[in-house]
């Protein structure tokens, strides 16, 4: 696991501090390592057991284990999740729906001690990477959490904002681990909206490709249509203050 999350020695904070300053976001290219990168990439598509993430307006949301989503009961309370998240959705409130793997849940639940997982959330609230987002925010951050993401088809991530403020949640954090060749037909961009809804910035899914930005932003993950592959994978989660 040595290489698992080595961070580019050549990022240049300066700039992308700047670039933060300005807009409040910044996608850092190239992040880690190409070795690490390649080995992260291995973890989500090789040694990740995915289940399914649905939420539906002001519901709690559901989170559902692989094991879940094979079961006959699993399955259908998966379908009926969606059905509603699909029409609060066509109603123009918040829905989404997406593949993940619930890693701090996982980390305090035991479910792989020792496991490439628990290994990778140690990383992400190592000094390395905590240095680097408060070298690039500005921020006092004190700790993360996690969660691998799939987006595959027919899967999105509604309008919101994240305003979790109380919990200390300051900055997102989306580490893309998309297929190099993703196509902007494919969907799966992060975008930003203006008080209106018009979009204002989007980031396109890259391989090695760290998102940041402050909450509460409006925001979402667009549609990824039917004919999309399989390949939208990222490590996302919040920077919280305390």
């Amino acid at each position: 696991m040595k290489t698992l999350f080595e961070l580019n020695p050549a990022l240049d904070r300066e700039a992308l501090a700047a670039r933060f300053a300005a807009t409040g976001r910044v996608q850092i290219r190239d992040v880690l390592t190409a070795d690490s990168a390649r080995e992260l990439l291995t973890v989500l598509a090789r040694a990740t057991a995915w289940g399914m993430a649905v939420g539906a307006g002001p519901e709690k949301p559901r989170s559902f284990t692989a094991a879940e989503t094979r079961s006959p009961q699993g399955q259908q309370a998966l379908s009926e999740a969606a059905r509603r998240a699909e029409e609060h959705s066509a109603h123009g409130e918040y829905g989404f729906r997406f593949a993940h793997y619930p890693i701090l849940t996982a980390v305090q639940e035991g479910w792989d001690p020792g496991g490439p997982h628990e290994v990778l959330l140690e990383h992400i609230n190592a000094p390395a990477f905590m240095d680097l987002a408060r070298a690039v925010t500005g921020l006092d951050l004190y700790k993360a959490d996690g969660q691998a993401t799939l987006f595959a088809p027919t899967h999105y991530l509604g309008h919101h904002i994240d305003s979790h403020v109380a919990e200390g949640w300051e900055v997102a954090y989306v580490l893309n681990l998309s297929r190099e060749d993703w196509h902007p037909d494919w969907g799966g961009y992060l975008l930003f909206l203006d008080e209106e809804g018009d979009v204002v910035e989007g980031f396109r899914p890259r391989f090695n490709a760290l998102n940041l930005f402050r909450v509460p932003t409006p925001h979402l993950v667009s549609y990824v249509p039917p004919f999309a592959p399989v390949g939208r994978m990222a490590v996302t989660g919040w920077l919280r203050s305390k």
